[in-house]
């Protein structure tokens, strides 16, 4: 175990297996450097139980060999460089000041920003809670802080914050019913709010309706947002999208459904779905805007229409296209990032998952977004076994070892280049994690859990081969598993465990049962203590499951908080955005004033490059706050008795 935190301190210093190589060393001959975004040491301040915790990044660009000097109000306080990425100050107070500078063959090579301690565990950035409103027919609306993203929005090297303000009228794709507008905002560290973007009438809320992106698409060292607009979308300098004057929100009328999920009982007893607040026609765009400004730089036409030749589509055709007749299917939105060239993000924006499954990818170049390619399930030669494969949510990964990302849609991934790569036909779920979950094995695996047993053969849960659909094991079920995660929480065993709602028991990597029971938690696994296992968070605690004892008693409440959607039980945002390669928690309070970030006050013995320059994790958080959101991983096995990770081949800044 010494030997192991030795190598470990720094991240790609020693070579690791050849297994673990191979698809690194495919990607690195086929293809360039992947650009990512150029930050800054992110030191991090927080009362511990003795003193202070200090930490900072290692940057994916520091030479193998960089060590640290800390500063504590101007006087160093390490007695010579260290290789580690934290530091407990025994000495620290509130009142401390913190710098740390780089050291690179004997020289300094750059010193942080000051960073103030976190006096009260926490920082707060004050909200600009948007005013109350009142729909059409006279149901009045307020608004909660929903679902957030990072990005390097002005290019100073630290991340800024764009959140997602939910209507508390937002309405699941099967409920009719008014909803208010989606607002999305942007807020500095600082607590500045730097602008606001308004999708207006024409954008339903809730959930499965906007997905938004936040990456540096054009390569200017400053993040944008994309994002699907309407008729009506005001960018934040009062710039209208389209039509400003079109409503296309529909009044009243209902048609059968048949489907009891969101359906009004009519009197002769047929199920009926309400027209009332849906929105089935008029124009879709695509748009990016500025991070710095939210101006709106550029507006397309969206690729993955609702009709057959546009947005337009007749009741029926809806149905034939989509298999329902008021936008339950068709109106369901899911959207991530990925290098398909293994160089420059695209945005991948996707429409339909139960039947029809539309993908497109974009590049903004040059200030123009341009469409990649486009993916139809149901299109003209597309081969089968491609519709009603998607899930509540997709993920990014170069599964396959060339340099470029595919998109793992469920039980179905594409290609770098749009077209088919393998379809598992496990049908349709709603949870799913992709990494290397089975380190003992090449490449990266996937699993995930499963709702219809006719589609996935009485399958809850199963785990598969990433590059080709290779079932490895599964779980038998007879309903729907609605939650299911695979993270390694037992250091007994190499590799990720994995458990699910259809049963109690704890399955190693192989598909092995471990335990009769299981974490309670199914939800968010989280990188928050010292030890290389992952903590469980769900709503506004975390947990460590004790595999001695089988229970997971909580190490951290983040009180006066409050998570997102229901019993999804989601935090803002989950990321590596400060400090070492611990992951941060972005929580909104109770009333929906402030956002709080919470950085661990525990130290650890390891360091690894700052999570946010890995492909796999970056990709991840930009589609995090997709749908039903899950948390992100890394494109290597972090765990227990892991090898040392592979440097990452990446570009830093434009």
């Amino acid at each position: 175990m010494h030997d192991l935190k030795l190598y470990l301190r720094r991240s790609g210093a020693i070579l690791p297996a050849l297994a673990a190589l191979a698809m690194s060393t495919v990607a690195l001959a086929q293809t360039g450097p992947r650009h990512m975004e150029a930050i800054d040491r992110g030191v991090v301040a927080v009362p511990a139980t003795n003193g202070v915790l200090v930490s900072w990044r290692l940057l994916g660009n520091d030479a193998d060999k960089t060590t640290f000097n800390l500063y504590r109000d101007g006087k160093k306080i390490t007695p010579k460089p260290i290789s580690a990425t934290n530091f407990a100050d025994a000495k620290g107070s509130a009142t401390s000041i913190y710098k740390v500078a780089a050291i690179t063959g004997g020289k300094a090579t750059g010193t942080s920003a000051d960073a103030r301690v976190w006096a009260e565990g926490y920082l707060n950035i004050p909200l600009n809670k948007p005013a109350d409103g009142t729909t059409p027919d006279g149901q009045t609306y307020s608004y909660n802080a929903n679902d957030a993203s990072a990005g390097d929005l002005d290019g100073d090297g630290r991340y800024e914050i764009i959140l997602k303000w939910d209507p508390s009228n937002s309405k699941d794709n099967s409920q009719g019913g008014y909803t208010g507008n989606v607002f999305i905002d942007a807020y500095t560290l600082d607590g500045k709010q730097l602008w606001r973007i308004d999708l207006g009438r024409n954008i339903r809320a809730g959930a499965h309706y906007t997905q938004f992106q936040v990456a540096d698409y054009d390569g200017d060292g400053k993040a944008e947002l994309i994002v699907k607009t309407a008729d009506g979308t005001k960018d934040a300098q009062g710039k209208v999208i389209g039509d400003a004057n079109a409503n296309w929100v529909e009044g009243d009328g209902e048609v059968a459904q048949n489907d009891r999920t969101g359906s009004v009982v009519a009197p002769d007893g047929k199920l009926m779905a309400q027209f009332k607040g849906r929105i089935l026609k008029g124009p879709e765009y695509l748009s990016v805007f500025e991070g710095a400004t939210g101006r709106v730089l550029d507006t397309v036409d969206f690729a993955n229409t609702r009709g057959t030749t546009g947005p337009d589509a007749t009741p029926e055709e809806q149905k034939a296209r989509w298999g329902d007749a008021y936008g339950n299917r068709s109106e369901r939105y899911l959207a991530g990032t990925a290098w398909l060239d293994g160089v420059h993000p695209s945005v991948v924006m996707a429409r339909g998952y139960y039947a029809r499954t539309t993908l497109s990818a974009y590049d903004f170049r040059d200030g123009k977004l341009t469409k990649r390619w486009y993916f139809d399930s149901e299109a003209d030669g597309a081969p089968d076994g491609y519709s009603h494969q998607g899930n509540h949510q997709f993920s990014v990964a170069d599964v396959d070892g060339d340099g470029k990302d595919e998109v793992i849609y469920g039980s179905m991934t594409l290609d770098d280049d749009g077209k088919p790569l393998w379809s598992a036909k496990l049908g349709h779920g709603d949870a799913m994690h992709v990494s290397d979950l089975d380190p003992s094995r090449p490449g990266f695996e996937k699993f995930g859990v499963h709702e219809s047993m006719r589609d996935s053969g009485n399958r809850g849960s199963a785990m598969l081969d990433a590059k080709t659909g290779e079932m490895l094991w599964s779980t038998p079920a007879d309903k729907d598993t609605g939650r299911g995660v695979s993270a390694d929480i037992d250091p007994r065993h190499l590799g990720a465990e994995s458990w699910a709602s259809n049963s109690s028991n704890l399955y190693n990597a192989k598909g092995e049962i471990i335990s009769d029971k299981r974490p309670r938690s199914m939800n968010f696994a989280i990188w928050w203590d010292g030890d290389l296992t992952r903590e469980l968070l769900d709503g506004n605690k975390i947990f460590k499951w004790d595999w001695k004892t089988g229970d997971s008693p909580v190490i951290f409440e983040m009180t006066d908080t409050t998570s997102n959607n229901g019993t999804k039980s989601n935090p803002a945002l989950q990321a590596d955005i400060l400090g070492d390669w611990r992951e941060e928690v972005i929580m909104r309070t109770t009333d929906n004033t402030a956002l709080r970030i919470y950085s661990t006050n525990i130290p650890t013995t390891y360091s690894f490059t700052t999570l946010m320059h890995d492909p796999v994790y970056r990709a991840g958080i930009a589609w995090q706050n997709t749908a039903y959101n899950q948390p992100p991983h890394v494109s290597y096995y972090l765990g227990e008795g892991m090898k040392t990770p592979p440097k990452a081949n990446i570009k830093i800044g434009k």
